[in-house]
């Protein structure tokens, strides 16, 4: 991964304004030595029927390497979400769930199913995950503590 191949993501969304879609953004662009491009369109919501919608989606997903997807979107868009999940799937497309931001309820099994990598929202474990998924890069970081001996 580099600026001249930046990993290919696509985030799970409802073309509706989102602090979870936000943030993931936050946490990505924060990360040192992190490159991706979004093939996301949330801002464009395509006109049509369901079908049309489902087509934008397909879209959107194709040439993508890993998708994030956002465990909050399950309560008001379950089967938006659900597609989204279910079409990466079928395209073998790594799926990196986030957990529900700041609530300590549980992820819906019907989509914890199509995870291949569940994730707690912090912005390393999110770029490990995407690493470990998209590019099957092993991150070998460690924490460092340090203590004083009195």
């Amino acid at each position: 991964m580099s600026q001249a191949n930046p990993i290919r993501l696509f985030v799970t969304h409802s073309w509706e304004g989102s602090d979870d879609y936000l943030r993931v953004f936050e946490y990505l662009e924060s990360a040192r030595n992190f490159f991706y491009r979004n093939y996301s369109t949330p801002d464009k919501r395509p006109t049509g029927d369901k079908e049309a919608v489902r087509e934008d989606l397909r879209r959107q997903i194709a040439p993508v390497e890993a998708i994030i997807a956002l465990s909050s979107l399950f309560d008001t868009h379950a089967d938006l979400l659900t597609f989204q999940l279910l079409f990466a799937k079928a395209g073998n497309k790594p799926v990196v769930l986030l957990k529900p931001f700041g609530a300590a309820r549980e992820v819906p099994k019907a989509i914890l199913d199509l995870a291949d990598e569940v994730v707690e929202w912090d912005e390393r474990a999110l770029v490990d995950a995407v690493r470990r998924q998209a590019r099957h890069e092993e991150t070998t970081r460690w924490d460092t503590i340090e203590f004083k001996l009195e």
